[in-house]
């Protein structure tokens, strides 16, 4: 027919599709499109057919729904095995030494349990000294032997593990909890800052070994007269001396081991919080999901 023949001046620009090409696409893209909605109706109708069977385990939601939960439950895990060292002079109190014994036996392979740098609960201190736990118990300068004391109902009974490793373990709990109140808005401390708090734990820790080389009681460490000529002697004597509570030995290894566990939650739960947020976003649990990232009318 005459009016369907193109006009001279009508001719295509290069790469332009004919009005019969475009609808020939547009039709293609519709088959298209229809068949993928047709394949997510049937994986959607095979999982709720899984989901309806005897046997179904919902490992995927539920591996979801841990991730978004991982501080909820690295906290509990932080709580109770902060708080297992707790029980054992309780159970001890309360006449039940098997139980006891059993944290006891477990916390020894995680620290070295001397009783002169162990809290005490259920005595007259809280803390005592070398010689005082000698005369309790037997006058040795073996670690395995004083390890050993666990307490008595006069003196109370021990922690499960020191107070360097109660103050590491309690600010790893704690420096958690503070956490969830501002993982939205913290960033994660550098390498060289989480060196600077581990520091002062391996300078003090260090010193420790050495001077124990010497023997329990008779080493720098356990003097620290080197400490009183530095402040001329200004602070009082049981200070200086010993490890008992309010001792700068004691001060240190409460403050060093706050450190390491502040640095520690500062250093590596900015870290997990977007590993673990970036993974609930991308598990393929639910046909929505895939149908939004395929931008597809539903």
């Amino acid at each position: 027919m005459k009016g369907s023949q193109p006009l001279p001046g009508d001719q295509l620009a290069p790469g332009q599709d004919t009005p019969a090409s475009a609808e020939n696409d547009r039709g293609q893209d519709s088959k298209s499109d229809d068949a993928l909605r047709e394949t997510f109706r049937r994986v959607a109708s095979a999982r709720k057919a899984e989901a309806s069977g005897p046997g179904y385990i919902p490992t995927r939601n539920a591996g979801l729904g841990l991730r978004r939960r991982w501080l909820l439950i690295v906290n509990l895990a932080f709580g109770v095995y902060a708080g297992l060292p707790w029980l054992a002079p309780v159970l001890m109190q309360a006449g039940q030494p098997g139980f006891a014994r059993g944290i006891y036996l477990i916390y020894s392979t995680q620290c070295h349990q001397l009783p002169q740098r162990s809290f005490f609960l259920f005595g007259q201190k809280p803390m005592y000294s070398l010689d005082e736990i000698r005369l309790a118990w037997q006058d040795a300068n073996n670690p395995r032997t004083l390890r050993q004391f666990v307490g008595n109902p006069e003196m109370g009974w021990k922690m499960a593990w020191s107070d360097r490793m109660v103050s590491m373990y309690t600010g790893l709990f704690l420096a958690g909890l503070a956490f969830a109140l501002v993982r939205r808005r913290i960033l994660p401390l550098p390498w060289w800052g989480f060196g600077l708090f581990l520091l002062p734990m391996v300078m003090d820790g260090t010193t420790h070994i050495v001077s124990d080389l010497a023997g329990f009681g008779q080493g720098f460490r356990d003097t620290n007269g080197w400490l009183a000529t530095l402040t001329g002697g200004a602070l009082p004597t049981w200070f200086y001396i010993g490890d008992a509570l309010g001792s700068f030995n004691s001060w240190m290894r409460l403050l060093t081991g706050l450190l390491f566990g502040v640095g520690t939650v500062w250093f590596g739960f900015p870290h997990l919080e977007p590993m673990a947020r970036e993974s609930g976003e991308r598990s393929p649990d639910t046909v929505d999901v895939a149908l939004q990232r395929s931008r597809l009318p539903r």
